[in-house]
C-alpha cells in the first residue's frame, strides 16, 4: 500500500518531505548552483540543467510515491523553506526487503552535517514505515565526500563490488555500504 506523498519528517533544523510541483524553482537553482561540486558524481547534474528538467524529476517523483516504489524527499530548512539537498530511497526489492539510498546537498550548504543527519532520518523512515531490513549506499570510490557521509550516518563499508553502477555510460567498479536497523541510534 503506498504512503500518503504529505508524510513530512522534522528533526530540528531539517525537514524532509516529498517533492511537489511547486519545488521546480528551487530545485533548478539549487542544481544549477551545484555543478561544480556534485556534476563529476551525478550525471543528471550538468550544465543545461532547466526548470523542465526539474518538473519532469518532481513529476516522477510524485509518481513514486503514487507507485510505493520511490521515495524521495527533498530536505528543507524548516524556518527559511530553503531547499538544502535532497534524499530518497528507490531500487526497492520487496523480496528482500532492501532499497538503495542516494542523496546530494546543494553546494552552497555542504560540510554542514545535512547529509547525514538527511541519510539517518531517511534510513529510519525506510525500516519503520516500508519495513526495510538493508538500506544500501553505494558510491564512486573516489567520492571521498558521500563515502564519508555514508560511515558518519552509521553505514559500514561492505566492498568494492565490480561494474556496480554506470557512470556517464560507463561501467564502474563503486563503493558499497549497507545499514541495517540496528545501526542507527533511537530516535
Amino acid at each position: 500500500m503506498p504512503l500518503p506523498c504529505d508524510t513530512e519528517i522534522v528533526d530540528g533544523s531539517l525537514l524532509l518531505r516529498p517533492w511537489r510541483s511547486d519545488d521546480a524553482g528551487a530545485l533548478e537553482a539549487a542544481v544549477v548552483e551545484s555543478i561544480d561540486s556534485l556534476g563529476r558524481w551525478l550525471p543528471w547534474c550538468r550544465a543545461g540543467y532547466d526548470l523542465a528538467a526539474a518538473r519532469d524529476w518532481v513529476r516522477r517523483c510524485e509518481q513514486g510515491w503514487a507507485d510505493g516504489e520511490h521515495f524521495a524527499f527533498g530536505i528543507f530548512d524548516p524556518t527559511r523553506q530553503r531547499l538544502l539537498g535532497s534524499v530518497g530511497l528507490n531500487q526497492r526489492n520487496p523480496l528482500h526487503r532492501s532499497a538503495n539510498l542516494g542523496y546530494w546537498v546543494r553546494q552552497s550548504e555542504q560540510r554542514r552535517g545535512v547529509a547525514t543527519k538527511a541519510v539517518r532520518l531517511a534510513a529510519r523512515f525506510g525500516f519503520r514505515h516500508l519495513g526495510l531490513q538493508r538500506i544500501e549506499v553505494v558510491a564512486l570510490p573516489d567520492n571521498q565526500a558521500s563515502r564519508r557521509t555514508a560511515e558518519r550516518a552509521g553505514a559500514r563499508f561492505e566492498a568494492i563490488a565490480r561494474h556496480r553502477i554506470l557512470d556517464h555510460g560507463q561501467p564502474k567498479d563503486a563503493a558499497v555500504y549497507a545499514l541495517v536497523p540496528g545501526d542507527l541510534e533511537p530516535a
